[in-house]
């Protein structure tokens, strides 16, 4: 189904105005819809970007007038110690907080902006109340993604007792306004769906080569080189010199300002251009994350992950 297939936009129409809701929780939802928002913008569309992720993921992509960011946090993702430890009952009371409590408001201010806008497609990436506030305003709207919160939320009920899990049921009830979902590789189950279009991997275009990468960096063809990425968070380790054999350097994606690294670490810039380093690289280490594991496959780099732990 195409766009200028939904009801009430003409085949013939060439300007569409767009509401991409992202999901703050991490980089990994906002780097891809950077990629998706790039084209749609690049094709003569107006798009309205709601997040709560940083404005440099978007904004070092995408330099257009057509290009709008509205700074919303409508869901929060996992609550985390850090990169790899996840607190189940933590997160399921954050989004209380954050989604559940306020929600008549959140949704009376997006029915309002959405109008406003004068919106002809919602996409969501992947915020369950964008898909009622979408269906409340009489607008269609669709996901893009490989996960839904329900279904990770379900097993921090599980895993948690028996704490909010009527945060579950609302989620897969928002999810049901949606009009398809566009299934992106690696999905979990996702019932609340009722139509799927299953596409490929979804990420950034590379804007420099291999050796334009090491030349900037002063690092020689001859030297190994492996990235630390866990999705632009430290990975609490604390790092050392004899980690690395001879001959190989790292380059830290997410360091803090005060951590001090080795000499044969590297930190790099918290608005770094990953997909870039990561094609220079010989080998990545992070943990599994969509945009991680996508720009890994993309760029053929081996790929070493560390297994997510949680606590309660």
């Amino acid at each position: 189904m195409r766009i200028e297939e939904c009801e009430g936009v003409s085949a013939s129409r060439k300007h569409l105005v767009f509401a991409y809701y992202v999901t703050g929780h991490g980089f990994g939802h906002a780097t891809r819809v950077v990629e998706v928002v790039r084209n749609l913008i690049l094709a003569g569309h107006d798009v309205h970007v709601v997040t709560g992720a940083p404005d440099f993921v978007f904004t070092s992509e995408i330099q257009s007038p057509r290009l709008f960011i509205r700074k919303v946090l409508l869901d929060c993702g996992a609550v985390q110690a850090d990169a790899l430890t996840v607190d189940r009952l933590a997160s399921l009371e954050k989004y209380s907080e954050t989604a559940v409590k306020p929600r008549e408001s959140i949704l009376a201010t997006e029915i309002e902006w959405l109008n406003s806008i004068k919106a002809d497609l919602v996409v969501s990436d992947v915020v369950p109340v964008a898909c009622r506030a979408a269906a409340d305003a009489g607008i269609r709207s669709v996901c893009v993604t490989n996960f839904s919160w329900d279904f990770i939320y379900a097993e921090y009920v599980m895993a948690a007792g028996n704490h909010h899990r009527s945060i579950v049921w609302q989620i897969a009830e928002d999810y049901s306004h949606c009009e398809f979902l566009i299934r992106l590789p690696g999905f979990c189950p996702m019932p609340a769906f009722r139509d799927v279009i299953d596409v490929p991997l979804v990420v950034r275009r590379l804007h420099k080569t291999r050796k334009e990468v090491r030349k900037e960096l002063g690092i020689s063809d001859d030297v190994k080189m492996v990235i630390l990425n866990f999705g632009g968070q430290p990975s609490g380790w604390k790092l050392k010199e004899e980690y690395l054999p001879s001959g190989w350097l790292c380059l830290v994606c997410g360091a803090s300002d005060s951590q001090e690294l080795p000499p044969n670490f590297i930190k790099l810039a918290k608005d770094a251009y990953t997909p870039d380093l990561i094609a220079a690289s010989d080998c990545m280490l992070g943990k599994i994350g969509y945009g991680t594991v996508s720009e890994a496959l993309a760029f053929k780099l081996p790929f070493v992950f560390v297994r997510r732990d949680y606590f309660q």
